[in-house]
């Protein structure tokens, strides 16, 4: 008997798990999905090995401003004369970056919220979600213009910013999904046995609401590249000369029908860089929904 009890205690963890994997392989199968992650892939390998073919240096003068292209500037000039492939190449780093970052952040402590908020059944669950609504009230873009113009265009203030703008949305859906969870018979079973809330939470009820934090987290990072984007194009992200592509977007727009590849080009790496993080979204909510299973038995 005693041997046969580590295999038995096994098995909830496993039945805990096999659903988030059967929902990643019916989500893999939908061509949307698969699409999403090619483009995801291929604007992350830009950003990460394309500066290390930019043939000039970002700030670095190649010509005359507005130059077309020509054989040492492959997109031509921007305003300044510097090489707009270069500055392309070296700009996705900072959007993407600060994105994932902010997503991170908003992740972390809007699961925190939701998980305590469903888990603790009294007062706490109330004010946790009034305050969330307060937040939601507010336009996202109007409180990051707020907080970057008082305290200054900081990056860090800009994943915080970001990150927390996040927040409420993804503690209500946590905390939507997590209401089902907590009058579960083996959550009981864990508060019989004298399981810390702090355990419970990570490891009962956590790893069953993972689905929908799946699509949440790719919601929320189109998000943060969307807001990031256009922050950094009002001037309150990056500050010149260095590269980005919101900030490329700013200084090139005057001469948009004179040379326009300084705009085209970051506005197409942006658009399917969210493109990209929308499939996937859309796959994993519609696998989820059992939409589009596509003959899966499972």
């Amino acid at each position: 008997m005693t041997a046969a009890a580590p295999a038995v205690a096994s098995v909830p963890g496993s039945r805990r798990r096999r659903p988030l994997v059967i929902l990643l392989r019916r989500s893999w199968r939908l061509g949307r999905t698969k699409l999403g992650v090619a483009l995801v892939l291929l604007l992350a390998g830009v950003t990460l090995i394309g500066p290390l073919f930019a043939p000039h240096q970002p700030s670095a003068f190649a010509g005359a401003p507005y130059a077309h292209p020509s054989s040492t500037t492959l997109l031509g000039t921007d305003n300044l004369g510097r090489d707009v492939l270069s500055r392309f190449l070296w700009g996705g780093r900072s959007i993407l970056g600060l994105s994932l970052a902010a997503t991170v952040l908003g992740l972390v402590l809007g699961v925190s919220i939701g998980l305590v908020a469903a888990y603790s059944r009294s007062l706490l669950d109330d004010v946790l979600m009034r305050v969330m609504d307060v937040i939601l009230a507010f336009p996202s873009i109007v409180l990051a213009l707020v907080a970057v113009a008082t305290v200054g265009p900081k990056l860090w203030l800009l994943v915080l910013v970001v990150g927390l703008t996040t927040v409420p949305r993804v503690a209500r859906v946590t905390r939507g999904a997590a209401l089902e969870i907590v009058n579960r018979d083996y959550v009981q079973a864990a508060e019989a046995m004298g399981e810390s809330r702090l355990r419970i939470l990570r490891g009962e009820i956590l790893p069953n609401v993972t689905s929908p934090l799946l699509v949440e987290a790719s919601l929320r990072l189109t998000y943060a590249i969307g807001l990031i984007a256009g922050l950094s194009f009002l001037g309150f992200g990056l500050q010149p000369p260095a590269a980005d592509w919101g900030l490329m977007i700013n200084e090139n727009r005057q001469g948009l029908t004179v040379q326009p590849w300084g705009v085209v080009m970051p506005v197409i790496a942006i658009a399917l860089l969210t493109i990209g993080t929308s499939l996937i979204s859309d796959g994993i909510s519609r696998a989820a929904a059992g939409i589009d299973r596509g003959g899966d038995s499972e």
